[in-house]
Parts: C-alpha cells; structure tokens; sequence
C-alpha cells in the first residue's frame, strides 16, 4: 500500500488558492462547483466528493491523506473510512477543542466544531448529509487542545473521549491494535515555529517534540489516514510554516 494525497483548497466553503499551490503531479485535487447557496448546503457538496475520494483511495487499496484549510474535512474523511468499513482510533492534535456545539460557541464559527460533531453532538447537518454514523467518543483522543472555551472545557470534561494535555504521553500509551486516524491540525506546533495561523494560540509543543510522537505513531504500522488541517497560506510566515508543517507530516507517513 502507498499513500495517496488528496488536496482540498478550501478553507471551510472559500477557495484557498495559496494552498492549491502545493499540488504534486500524483495528487487527487477536490475541487467542485459549489451551489450559490448556505454554507451548509456548499460545504456538503464539498464533503461529498471528499468522502468518495477517500473511499475509492482505500478500495483501491492505497491509504488517503487527506491535505485541507480548516477542520470541518476531517468529517468527510470519517464518512470516507466508514463507506470503506474502517472503525479507527481517531488521534485528533489540535490547539484548540473543536468541542463546541451552538450552545457553548461564543463565535458561532463552525470550524470550532467538527470534533463535537464527528461524536454526535451539537450541530449535526454536515454528518447527517454525509449518513455518517457518529464516532464512539471512547475511540477519541484530544491531543494538546491547550485553547478551549469555557463550556467547551466542560464539554470535553464531561465527555468520554481522552484529553492528552500533553501530546508526549502517547509515547507510553498503549493504543492496542485498531487502525488509527490521525487528524494533524498545523497550529498545534508552537506558533514561533508555525506562525502563519488564523487563530494561533500561545504555547504548544515543539516540532522536534511531535516528530518523536508521530514517529512513534507512524512505526506502529496502524496508521491507515491521515488528515491534515493547513497553516493559512496568505498570511506571514507562511512558508516557515509550510516546510514545518510538512516535515512533521512525512514522518508520519514514513515518507
């Protein structure tokens, strides 16, 4: 098997072009015509071809990364890995919860979101499109998430997925022998390393910490998708970030 990238140059339902820029000859590009419409209404004919091309990567035997501008993707690549019978491990490194449903939202923006949705909760449109089963939030681990929001804070107390402040703990965590997703958001890394984001948050770890853990990921042999969320390609330090950003993502595809 070999990995296949798969480039959406959208950040949420608007063309990326900065990120369009990093296509390889080999790789799919998911661009569609969107319906002049609700951002729902786009974002699920985004999602949809999204969730084919990761379906037909693994059915064709190949294993899919998918390369995007925001979070939300991650849920077409869930629907993806569950047309193709997949139930993986869902490793999710982020700065941020992505936990928020519209009652804990103080912005409303979507894009806080997707976690919450993937397991059932909240707002549900964008996983109900897609007919993708909710995730068993015990097959969730939060990793970092060191920027959450006071009721999501309370959410992903109460909750039954698994906060790693800490993504180095997953070093000496014993993840048993199911498939792993690995979801990869770029402003998890310390923003004086990565610092083109739209929503940076202080702190964070290293590079040089998440390249030991995404090695050790990576030589358990059970990584079968990779989703990567991107710095923001328009904003300074972007191609910092970009050879950053990238690095770390090839040692988690052994590449």
């Amino acid at each position: 098997m070999s990995w296949k990238t798969i480039l959406t140059p959208y950040f949420l339902d608007q063309p990326l072009p900065g990120l369009e820029l990093l296509k390889q000859p080999d790789w799919t590009i998911n661009r569609v015509i969107l319906p002049p419409s609700s951002v729902m209404d786009r974002l699920t004919t985004l999602h949809a071809a999204l969730a084919r091309s990761v379906q037909d990567t693994l059915s064709g035997g190949d294993l899919p990364v998918s390369i995007a501008g925001d979070c939300c993707s991650a849920i077409a690549v869930s629907a993806g890995l569950q047309r193709a019978g997949l139930d993986p491990l869902l490793i999710w490194f982020d700065a941020h919860g992505d936990f928020n449903t519209w009652e804990t939202t103080p912005s409303g923006f979507l894009g806080g979101m997707p976690l919450a949705i993937l397991a059932g909760r909240g707002e549900q449109t964008l996983l109900e499109s897609l007919e993708l089963a909710p995730l068993p939030e015990e097959h969730i681990f939060l990793t970092d998430a060191r920027d959450l929001d006071p009721g999501e804070r309370d959410l992903v107390a109460n909750s039954s997925l698994r906060h790693l402040q800490n993504p180095l703990d997953l070093l000496d965590l014993p993840l048993g022998d199911q498939p792993i997703w690995v979801h990869f958001d770029t402003d998890i890394v310390n923003p004086e390393e990565v610092p083109a984001q739209n929503y940076p948050a202080r702190g964070g770890p290293s590079s040089q910490d998440l390249t030991r853990v995404f090695r050790h990921l990576a030589e358990t042999g059970l990584i079968t998708a990779v989703s990567l969320s991107s710095w923001a390609p328009d904003l300074p330090g972007a191609e910092q970030s970009r050879e950053i950003s990238l690095a770390l993502l090839r040692v988690l595809i052994q590449d």
